[in-house]
């Protein structure tokens, strides 16, 4: 795709963007909020020529990762790490963009992509959900705009919400209440929304209060803007942006058949006839989920598309799940990649080192790639990396021990790619050890 095509592209995007009834009266709002609306379209229009004269910009990772390094214990690792300082960086398929990049930047918004791209991310993630109209938008999970957006301060929309915000009541203790679905809305209304940092405050007693909450560790620095993007829009985005693409089809909250009318398998399919619709090269596309139904519906019905399905895998460690036996299975199904939770593939040795674990080295035994998630999504690491480093807390007591984590990972693993919430540090990370 040239670069002027790509424009185009993203100008219907943002056209496609506008409310149905747009089209008489040029841009006729029932609200009457003409301006708001128009003041929205301009910026968008501002952010298109932004992004395609900076389509191939240098990659920009910043301070961060040097001061991962310089905090690392003094090794091998640490000096050649150290050495790559200066290095023209590159982008690359080993870093994935995490939901863009939600450590400082409003998750699954344009702003969020856009510096994913920059920090060299050579792969984006768009979690994909359905709204009340059947549209396909990048959402973490169906139930969650009421910690990524302000929709429960707008009365009109909260009052739609499967639990819309009753506030807290202090004197008993009793928290906040609130649960917002992208089924609830449509995609008009979905679009009318801004991003902000996944979180909340449950002891507010009024929705403005509610929206708040953002860990010390993050910042609401970059969430002064958090332009919410359909799938296709962000399928138009990452072109523009020359980055891949990893969409993952949530798991639905709601009884499917939705509405008795649309099933899990109209939802896989029209996640994937997007990619087909806009002439996306199937081998940059990895289709994920956490239902291996999904991952071997593809596999079955878009052979091209479930060449590189990710079976996304969230379940407990059993002998059985990490088995030989199991991994082999997977194999002879169709299923040619797993991704754990970094924790599942790593386990400690006698001297207390991080090592491949057995679900890691029977993975690999039974020629299935291995992506890991998530690193940089816990927050400052001194004391052991919580839930996302579980099996090798011992091993962990500061923040440079991520670095130490992703050269297992990449080394020893062998894993293909890393999900990151700051995709600069494995991007920094891939360049030094001259991964592509």
């Amino acid at each position: 795709m040239t670069l002027h095509r790509s424009g185009v592209a993203l100008l219907l995007a943002a056209m496609v963007a506008l409310p149905a009834h747009a089209t008489g009266g040029w841009y006729q709002d029932d609200d009457g909020r003409i301006g708001e609306r128009l003041e929205h379209l301009h910026e968008k229009f501002q952010k298109l020529k932004h992004d395609l004269r900076h389509r191939r910009a240098n990659v920009q990772v910043g301070p961060r990762p040097a001061w991962l390094v310089d905090d690392m214990d003094d090794g091998p690792l640490k000096v050649k790490l150290q050495r790559c300082e200066n290095k023209r960086l590159h982008r690359t398929d080993f870093s994935i963009g995490h939901r863009g990049a939600p450590l400082q930047f409003p998750e699954h918004t344009m702003e969020s992509y856009e510096a994913a791209a920059r920090m060299g991310a050579g792969i984006v993630e768009c979690d994909v959900a359905f709204t009340a109209d059947r549209e396909l938008v990048c959402r973490h999970a169906q139930n969650d705009l009421h910690t990524t957006t302000n929709i429960v301060t707008i009365p009109e929309l909260n009052a739609k919400c499967t639990q819309p915000f009753v506030p807290a009541d202090p004197a008993s203790g009793t928290p906040a209440q609130a649960e917002c679905r992208t089924s609830d809305i449509t995609l008009e209304e979905f679009k009318s929304l801004e991003g902000k940092m996944d979180a909340f405050n449950p002891m507010a007693t009024t929705p403005e209060e509610y929206v708040g909450g953002t860990a010390d560790w993050r910042t609401d620095l970059y969430a002064s803007r958090g332009t919410l993007l359909s799938h296709r829009e962000s399928i138009e985005l990452f072109q523009a942006l020359g980055v891949k693409m990893t969409p993952e089809l949530k798991t639905p909250v709601v009884d499917m058949p939705f509405e008795g009318g649309y099933t899990q398998e109209d939802y896989a399919r029209q996640m994937i006839q997007d990619y087909i619709d806009a002439g996306v090269d199937p081998q940059e596309v990895w289709p994920q989920s956490f239902l291996l139904d999904d991952v071997l519906f593809w596999v079955n019905e878009t052979p091209a598309f479930g060449q590189q399905a990710v079976f996304l895998d969230q379940e407990a460690i059993t002998p059985e799940t990490s088995s030989l036996a199991y991994m082999e299975d997977l194999k002879a199904r169709g299923v040619n990649i797993l991704a754990p939770a970094l924790w599942k593939m790593l386990t400690l040795n006698g001297h207390q080192e991080i090592v491949p674990s057995e679900y890691a080295e029977n993975a690999r035994a039974a020629g299935l790639d291995l992506i890991a998630w998530t690193v940089e999504r816990s927050g400052p690491l001194a004391d052991g990396g919580g839930w996302y480093h579980q099996t090798v807390t011992d091993a962990i007591n500061n923040d440079g021990d991520v670095m130490n984590v992703i050269d297992v990972l990449a080394r020893d693993v062998g894993v293909i790619g890393i999900f990151s919430d700051w995709p600069a540090t494995t991007t920094y990370y891939a360049n030094c050890m001259g991964l592509r």
